[in-house]
């Protein structure tokens, strides 16, 4: 598979690599120490038409691929891992499911808005107590006559507190519900089946809706106060009776977990190109302080043992974005990505964090200090190997689809 940059790619990784140099890079330090939500970025970002890459034009959007989505992502992260947790999440989870699931009314009336910047995107899957086990869910969405109530609590969600349009997960079991599910012509329940991420027909009895900020009942409990991605907004939600249209259940009844699933799956292409790009800064702040640090009367540079580390960062830097890219292309041709997308954001994930890692020990007590990027970049490395899908949840994942595939399955 050709990973060769095409001319319209190519400008677009410069124009977004002059663009984070000059608006994100310089006050990246300042809101990761302050927590600070990034909104003097968003009419910025929404002009050069980041938060609707891959939506399509019809709706609003830029209408661009996989690829240069993780084109743009490295470049933002790049600059601050927190902005691009912002575009990622927005774009591959919250727009990703409405492009993907919705009717054509719902892309019409929430695209637009979601592509412009005019509202950001939530999608609210993890609850208290829920983690890997994301199929478990306590939510629950009730029919009352032409109406939807949900109930629950939401946990570590991204843009929890600043979103304007959100997709949320509930379950909408046939055995919770009884007659009013079997009514509506409710899916299987789920119950009794062991739940994991890696099969997509298990989480029956799940379904997604579209609920808008302005909804009364939707409250946020608290902002979270994070190790890393500080400017990103995490918050946790509370839901109390919120009241939709049955018009807005997302895909088809009982059927969210198995959509959720897909969104998960480009969602970590997403993440592999963010710690890419985490991991590049690593090793490029290393190279700057390597050539201008001297000891013993000399650059650092020149000692083996600095050398190595370089070498050792570059090499996996570079085989980690191949495996984001292949996840992207695969993607863009209609193929089966799942296993590789998974692949490159274990692996990326991991490289950054050894990255970073190295890179605060080739700076040596520097790179301890809060003045140093590095140790930001090290905070925000650790994200990776938890969001979207643990790595342990990630090796399941790998490992089932090989052994389906060394049986002759799809998947």
């Amino acid at each position: 598979m050709n990973f060769e940059l095409t001319e319209q790619q190519t400008l677009l990784q410069q124009t977004i690599r002059d663009f984070a140099q000059a608006e994100i890079t310089p006050g990246a330090s300042e809101r990761d120490e302050a927590a600070r939500f990034p909104r003097e970025l968003i009419p910025k970002m929404a002009d050069l038409g980041l938060f609707g890459v891959m939506i399509t034009e019809n709706y609003g959007g830029a209408g661009l691929d996989p690829l240069s989505f993780a084109i743009i992502i490295e470049e933002v992260a790049r600059a601050d891992a927190s902005v691009a947790l912002l575009l990622a999440s927005h774009n591959s989870l919250c727009a990703g499911h409405i492009l993907a699931a919705g009717n054509e009314n719902q892309k019409r009336a929430y695209l637009p808005s979601l592509a412009g910047g005019k509202k950001l995107g939530a999608w609210a899957l993890t609850e208290p107590g829920g983690g890997s086990d994301a199929a478990s869910l306590k939510t629950r969405a009730v029919r009352d006559g032409n109406d939807w109530i949900i109930t629950g609590d939401k946990l570590f969600i991204t843009q929890g507190s600043v979103a304007g349009t959100y997709v949320i997960m509930a379950s909408t079991a046939e055995k919770e519900q009884g007659a009013r599910s079997a009514e509506q012509g409710g899916g299987r329940s789920g119950q009794g089946v062991r739940r994991t991420e890696d099969d997509a027909h298990r989480g029956g009895g799940i379904s997604a809706f579209i609920v808008e900020r302005e909804r009364p009942g939707l409250n946020i409990v608290r902002v979270e106060n994070k190790l890393g991605v500080r400017a990103s907004d995490t918050a946790q939600l509370r839901l109390e009776e919120i009241r939709v249209p049955k018009d807005n259940l997302l895909g088809e009844l009982n059927r969210g977990y198995r959509d959720a699933l897909g969104v998960l799956d480009g969602g970590r292409i997403g993440i592999g190109a963010m710690a890419v790009g985490i991991a590049r800064a690593a090793l490029e702040e290393s190279l700057r302080y390597a050539k201008e640090r001297r000891q013993f009367g000399k650059a650092i540079a020149e000692f083996e043992a600095i050398q190595w580390k370089l070498a050792d960062m570059a090499t996996e830097i570079d085989a980690a974005r191949l495996l984001v890219y292949r996840a992207a292309e695969l993607r863009r041709n209609g193929l089966p990505f799942k296993r590789i997308a998974a692949q490159a954001k274990l692996f990326a994930s991991e490289v950054a964090n050894r990255a970073t890692n190295q890179a605060i020990q080739i700076h040596g007590g520097a790179g301890y200090m809060k003045d140093a990027p590095v140790e930001r970049y090290f905070r925000d490395a650790k994200l990776g190997e938890i969001g979207e899908g643990t790595s342990e949840i990630q090796r399941m994942i790998i490992a089932r689809a090989l052994l389906r595939e060394a049986s002759g399955k799809a998947g």
